[in-house]
């Protein structure tokens, strides 16, 4: 159930945009097919995420990136597994070569009012709508907030050669998911400024994993920790696809 302090601010939200990513190749999970598209019981792994944010009273509208030449594809085989979301999905967009590429150039889309923006993993199928509402209140209240848990397992920092170098408390280590949410004018300003430093060296994203990362290093903008939950896995590996199913199922 969601809380209802939560509901309280329905009387005056803001339009979010969720930038769902589904370009990558997925050359890790080593099918014939893209991971984004796989069967995960019965339908596409990006079907259930786009379901949600359908469902959700905090996202207005959608966006999804997709790989060159394949939006058909995704709006005949994918959406239509997800009917739902037909109406809120705005556009239907190629990526990048880097997911950072897919980042900027979904946020360049957004060509109509919107506050703040959901970017999304498109192989995390089981975001839920209560940490959307409390990914929310949280953008609103700072500016950018990332879906993230508390790491069950203790962490070691390596050096090159995988010596231990160092044992961080395990009370301040957050494993980071998606969504990653953002003032979508603090957001753009911090891709455009990265993007201006790749046309002159592409090197200059190496390193990037997350959106929240391009906002720390370009601006310098704190970003609040919100717990989603430990079901919000990402589909890389079979194994994952295992799991995923097992919850499904469970």
């Amino acid at each position: 159930m969601i809380d209802s302090a939560v509901h309280d601010t329905s009387k005056d939200r803001e339009r979010c945009t969720a930038i769902v990513l589904a370009a990558g190749s997925g050359t890790r999970m080593g099918a014939a097919v893209r991971k984004q598209y796989l069967s995960l019981c019965g339908k596409p792994i990006l079907a259930y995420c786009l379901e949600t944010f359908a469902a959700s009273e905090v996202i207005t509208d959608i966006v999804i990136v997709v790989p060159e030449g394949e939006a058909e594809f995704v709006r005949q085989s994918v959406i239509s597994a997800a009917p739902a979301a037909k109406e809120k999905v705005r556009k239907i967009i190629p990526g990048g070569e880097q997911r950072y590429d897919s980042v900027h150039a979904g946020l360049q889309a957004i060509d109509w009012p919107c506050e703040y923006v959901f970017i999304h993993d498109g192989a995390r199928p089981f975001i839920e709508e209560e940490a959307l509402q409390r990914l929310y209140l949280a953008v609103r209240a700072e500016g950018a907030a990332v879906a993230g848990m508390p790491s069950k397992d203790t962490v070691k920092i390596a050096d090159r050669d995988h010596f231990v170098c160092s044992t961080p408390d395990r009370s301040c280590v957050w494993i980071i998911q998606t969504p990653q949410v953002f003032s979508l004018e603090l957001i753009r300003g911090a891709y455009e400024k990265l993007a201006g430093r790749l046309l002159q060296d592409r090197s200059a994203g190496h390193g990037v994993t997350d959106d929240a990362m391009v906002l720390e290093s370009e601006t310098g903008h704190k970003v609040k920790l919100i717990e989603a939950s430990y079901r919000n896995i990402k589909i890389t590996t079979p194994e994952d696809l295992l799991i995923a199913e097992a919850f499904l199922k469970s």
